[in-house]
């Protein structure tokens, strides 16, 4: 062995650079495998290649620096005649034990991360680590979770067997204090370097998505998202002065059937008159957990797997041109019950101050309508129970249920049949109240696919198609159900997905990825028919008030697509970074740090980047952005 090297060993500074090893050894380790698993999807060029690992070994050790702060403290700060007593190297193999089962679960849980969304560690990640029960729950139920913990712990065995005698040689060190403070200097200042320069941005420089995540590092980018997890408008996108944004937006908003209320300028406070009598119906808005729009045979899918509601569609309003704002749940339900677009960061579900907003609850309330969400998992979670009782709702979750009344649940709650039975209990209490509006959320659609048995061909945790056709069974034996029940001809029916079951796609925003269904079922009051305008998931609610023939005062970005003139149809998509407009065949999407790209939409909705960028449409894109947050940070969405 080189004498250099055996000097680094019997230093204690040594073992953090043997720690940086594992590190950078174990992402760079992840890097293939995760390649190895995408690589249909990859555009796997020799540039992109290297670029991958290049990129990628600079963020491993950025990332490796991170990491590293609690152990490198301890090295610092550990006196020298206790760091060289006999029994001390029993605590240093108790911090690489640790450390390194760290790093390996790590690598684990981004393979995990990556097999549900096809990207490292983000946004998603980090509101997981605040719901560790569900999303263990969620792990227990799909992964054999004793062989994971195995592997875990034998590599991390193994790990420190390979390892141990470095660690046995730093127990003679005679590092000084001088020394070692130095090393802490020189190491505070390349923390402080990285973490005030770098940003996740920088290994966004390929058209093809799955080599920008493959790029990134998953801790780091856990720690990056975690940082953001709000991002301000003004300080991160592309921008335009607040009066012109408004002065914009008044004009976007503004349709035949609205008046503005007041000469505020940067307010979209309007009242909406539809002619006619109000139709006081009942209305039933089911948001169905992860239902893409190519599920259905209805849009050519031939597996088989929506026999309910590939029939219901030809007996109902069929929506075939809308489009979710986001990848989540509680985008999409930010969507039906604010109606606004998405905001960057989390979404206003999860965000404080969101008490009392204007919402769809707030309107049928206002009508004398009772207004209820439904949902059946426990509503702490993602803040649904707060956001919607704070919002003109009364929640129902699992805790309304009774162990007899349960058929099946995981981790997420019970099956979408117990669900929908407790809707119709619901229901059948209130209506006999007045009319109803009721706001159901499924979840059997959601990994780890599991239902109750002999419910359908597919058995029960097989795959996202059995979790689909059973959603699809349910929904048929609840609609079944329902008309046996008086209030049934007097109810429309909203059948409508919160988002689609992946967002994962080669380019930023694959606009494919947010195509979801959407129909309205009410024989005695809705003719068949079909709408095939571009519509977005925030028109929903405006949509329904118009149906009704609602007069109502509306604080709603969104249009009632039955009355809106045409060539002004848009939709919004996003991720919690990436925000997409869209508008006759084409995509602007801004994105941090101020950039702005433009596409052209193929047939198929595959962008094609527009190197003569659409200044129009930026701009337009902007406003609807801008505005939007101003209105939710200035508390204007009351």
């Amino acid at each position: 062995m080189r004498p250099g090297f055996q000097r680094i060993q019997r230093n204690r500074l040594g073992l953090w650079i043997l720690l940086c090893i594992i590190l950078i050894s174990a992402s760079t380790i992840t890097r293939i495998a995760l390649l190895v698993k995408s690589f249909s999807e990859v555009n796997l060029t020799l540039g992109n290649s290297a670029a991958i690992f290049a990129v990628g070994f600079i963020y491993d050790i950025v990332n490796a620096v991170y990491f590293s702060l609690p152990f490198v403290l301890y090295l610092w700060l550990m006196p020298q005649r206790l760091f060289k007593r006999a029994g001390h190297r029993y605590a240093l193999y108790t911090w690489f034990v640790i450390m390194t089962s760290i790093i390996i679960f790590n690598g684990v849980a981004e393979w995990l991360f990556w097999d549900e969304f096809s990207v490292r560690f983000n946004f998603i990640a980090v509101d997981y680590l605040v719901y560790t029960t569900e999303v263990i729950g969620n792990i227990t139920q799909s992964y054999p979770l004793a062989w994971i913990v195995a592997f875990i712990v034998g590599l991390t065995c193994l790990v420190c067997w390979i390892i141990s005698s470095w660690i046995d040689a730093s127990s003679g060190d005679d590092t000084r204090l001088g020394t070692r403070t130095a090393f802490a200097g020189v190491y505070a200042c390349i923390f402080a370097l990285t973490l005030f320069t770098l940003n996740s941005d920088w290994h966004h420089f390929s058209d093809n998505a799955y080599v920008n995540e493959l790029s990134g590092n998953g801790l780091y980018e856990l720690f990056a998202a975690y940082r953001n997890n709000e991002l301000n408008y003004d300080r991160f996108y592309a921008g335009i002065s607040d009066d012109s944004a408004f002065g914009r937006v008044r004009k976007y908003v503004k349709t035949r059937e609205t008046e503005y209320l007041g000469s505020e300028s940067h307010s979209i406070l309007r009242k909406v008159v539809n002619e006619g009598r109000e139709q006081r119906l009942n209305v039933v808005l089911i948001s169905v957990e992860s239902f893409s729009a190519d599920f259905m045979g209805y849009f050519g899918n031939r597996e088989g797997i929506t026999p309910f509601l590939d029939s219901l569609a030809n007996e109902s309003l069929m929506f075939t041109q809308l489009y979710a704002t986001g990848t989540r749940t509680v985008r999409g339900l930010e969507a039906l019950s604010l109606c606004v677009p998405p905001t960057p960061g989390q979404s206003i579900v999860r965000r404080p101050h969101n008490e009392d907003l204007f919402s769809l609850g707030r309107v049928f309330k206002d009508k004398g309508y009772t207004t209820e969400y439904i949902y059946g998992g426990y509503s702490y979670f993602d803040n649904m129970g707060y956001f919607f009782s704070h919002n003109s709702y009364r929640v129902v979750d699992r805790s309304a249920l009774n162990d007899d009344q349960i058929d099946y649940e995981n981790i997420w709650g019970v099956a979408d049949e117990n669900l929908l039975d407790l809707a119709i209990r619901e229901l059948d209490m209130k209506s006999k109240q007045g009319p109803v509006f009721t706001h159901i959320m499924t979840t059997s659609n959601h990994r780890p696919f599991t239902y109750p048995d002999g419910r359908i061909d597919i058995p029960s945790h097989t795959n996202r198609s059995g979790a689909v056709k059973y959603t699809d069974f349910a929904l048929g034996r609840f609609m079944k159900e329902a008309r046996h029940h008086v209030w049934f001809d007097n109810t429309l029916f909203v059948i409508v997905a919160d988002h689609c079951a992946s967002s994962a796609g080669k380019t930023e925003l694959p606009v494919e990825k947010y195509h979801i269904p959407m129909m309205i079922y009410s024989p005695s009051n809705v003719k068949p028919a079909v709408m095939n305008r571009l519509m977005s998931q925030i028109d929903i609610g405006p949509t329904l008030l118009g149906l009704l023939n609602f007069s109502y005062t509306s604080n709603f970005y969104g249009y009632d697509m039955f009355k809106l003139e045409p060539g002004r149809e848009r939709a919004f998509i996003s991720t919690y970074q990436s925000l997409g407009y869209m508008k006759e065949g084409k995509l602007a999407i801004l994105m941090p740090r101020k950039k702005v790209q433009t596409f052209r939409l193929s047939d198929g909705k595959q962008p094609v980047e527009n190197k003569n960028e659409d200044q129009e449409l930026v701009r337009e894109a902007i406003a609807w952005y801008q505005s939007a947050s101003y209105y939710f940070k200035n508390g204007l969405m009351r």
